[in-house]
């Protein structure tokens, strides 16, 4: 998929463009930090050629079929904070993920997805090599990251093409089944409803088809927009946040409308900062329903 054609060219075109096509770059664009603050007392080599094989890994593999310029790659980061750590090569760590996209005609970027993973243990020795495949899930380090990569990539498909991820979004949701033979944390239904798990299978679910288009019609009707047509790009992102509001209701365990109220809180009171009187109202009304712990930033978009 070349992320451009889908600026320039008719639906019908672009959706050929999902077809898998001579790669000509990586998908990913990933800046990652290991922090090992809280590590003291030990040698810190560990830590930096751990940074370097994570780098290497999640930037220099094709994740899919897609077909990606060098300025096409999407930009994200990996922020891995080593909590424990032992000389038998045993981390315990959280990892805080965020991938952004660009909003066409603009200098601008909007977050499409920002996630803090609270359970990520592995084992690594310096210098081991990170590998990973599909069918055979025996490294949770590594299974961590192509589920990350994958979700990435399918997320960022879906905001320029209705559903444009599936195929990348299905090999995010074979990690998930094949890494339950791992038996670590992150990775089992209904251990956490915001686990690994639970993030994608709720974002495939058939009752969660409203929060996918939501993606579609927000960013690329709506943000995308707003540079030529700033009313019509702020309208398309009201009717769009109409779908966030069925999301919620159709599927009310589900923590992706309150995740997606988090990423975009400060980027949905600027787009409002100038919007008419009733979609002021309106937004609020959703938004309050949606994640009522942010009421009070909500009702800044009424100001």
């Amino acid at each position: 998929m070349n992320r451009v054609l889908h600026y320039i060219m008719p639906l019908a075109i672009v959706t050929l463009s999902l077809l898998p096509q001579k790669s000509t770059a990586q998908e990913l664009e990933a800046k990652v930090v290991v922090n090992h603050s809280k590590i003291q007392g030990t040698n810190t080599s560990v830590f930096t050629t751990l940074q370097e094989a994570m780098t290497e890994f999640i930037n220099t593999r094709k994740w899919s079929n897609a077909q990606y310029t060098t300025r096409e790659k999407i930009a994200c980061s990996f922020n891995l904070i080593v909590n424990e750590y032992s000389d038998d090569g045993r981390f315990g760590c959280s990892l805080m993920v965020q991938a952004n996209r660009p909003v066409y005609n603009a200098s601008y970027n909007t977050t499409v997805f920002n996630f803090n993973d609270n359970a990520v243990d592995f084992n690594y020795i310096e210098h081991d090599k990170l590998e990973f495949s599909d069918d055979i899930v025996d490294n949770n380090l590594t299974a961590v990251l192509a589920y990350y990569a994958y979700l990435i990539i399918g997320l960022d498909m879906d905001t320029f093409a209705p559903k444009g991820g599936t195929d990348v979004l299905n090999k995010a949701e074979n990690v998930v089944n094949n890494a339950q033979m791992l038996g670590e944390d992150g990775w089992k239904a209904f251990g956490d409803s915001k686990n690994r798990h639970a993030l994608i299978n709720d974002y495939m679910n058939g009752a969660m088809e409203p929060y996918r288009q939501l993606f579609y019609d927000y960013h690329r009707k709506g943000l995308d927009e707003m540079v030529q047509n700033a009313e019509r790009g702020r309208s398309n992102i009201t009717t769009s946040l109409t779908l966030l509001e069925k999301a919620k209701q159709d599927k009310p365990m589900s923590v992706l409308p309150q995740l997606f109220t988090e990423i975009k809180k400060d980027e949905l009171i600027n787009v409002y900062s100038k919007g008419t009187s009733k979609e002021k109202e309106e937004v609020n009304r959703i938004l309050c329903l949606v994640n009522p712990s942010l009421t009070s930033d909500w009702d800044k978009i009424k100001e």
